[in-house]
């Protein structure tokens, strides 16, 4: 199934880094997607447009994840030559993950 199917996201950006912000619709799926939606599995889908790592800092009160991708909009806005240089449409880019819909709650 595609993580959009259970969660929703948001991101942003500042500089060369870009955040995406992951939140299930349901609690109960919050450690789910802790076990299945792991740092490696974000880079992997965010290959040849992130040069640098990927960190996941969980938030669990808010049943969320933040993920920081660095080196991820080269160079920054001001400085890219991408056809869209912000960071805005990683949110939509990350809920295309798909995910293995085995041992959800």
């Amino acid at each position: 199934m595609k993580l959009r199917e259970v969660a929703y996201s948001r991101s942003g950006d500042k500089g060369d880094v870009s955040n995406v912000c992951v939140f299930p619709y349901r609690p109960e799926d919050y450690g789910w997607l802790a076990a299945s939606l792991t740092p490696e599995v974000v880079k992997a889908k965010f290959a040849g447009l992130v040069a640098g790592e990927v960190v996941r800092y969980d938030v669990p009160t808010l049943k969320g994840f933040n993920f920081v991708l660095t080196r991820a909009l080269a160079g920054g806005v001001s400085i890219s030559l991408r056809a869209d240089p912000h960071g805005k449409a990683y949110q939509s880019l990350i809920l295309d993950i798909e995910l293995d819909a085995a041992g959800r709650p």
